[in-house]
């Protein structure tokens, strides 16, 4: 399933962060609480309108941004 089906876009949400389609879950914070060790079925458990596909679309996005992340170094 395309990453758009699950995170989308919205200016008008959350200024504009990337969220779960459907609800008001930023993306990053899905991650921060993975991050924290919380598990999948604790995700689905305290945010009942979740679903594994969201957590997992949530961690493409993140290996998105990360394989797009690109440095330039700036001479001095």
């Amino acid at each position: 399933m395309p990453l758009s089906e699950r995170i989308v876009v919205d200016p008008e949400l959350l200024a504009g962060k990337p969220v779960i389609r459907g609800t008001r879950l930023a993306v990053e914070f899905i991650l921060e609480l993975l991050a924290a060790g919380q598990s999948e079925n604790e995700l689905l458990t305290n945010y009942p309108g979740l679903t594994r596909e969201d957590i997992l679309a949530c961690l493409a996005y993140a290996s998105y941004l990360a394989h797009e992340y690109k440095a330039y170094p700036i001479p001095a």
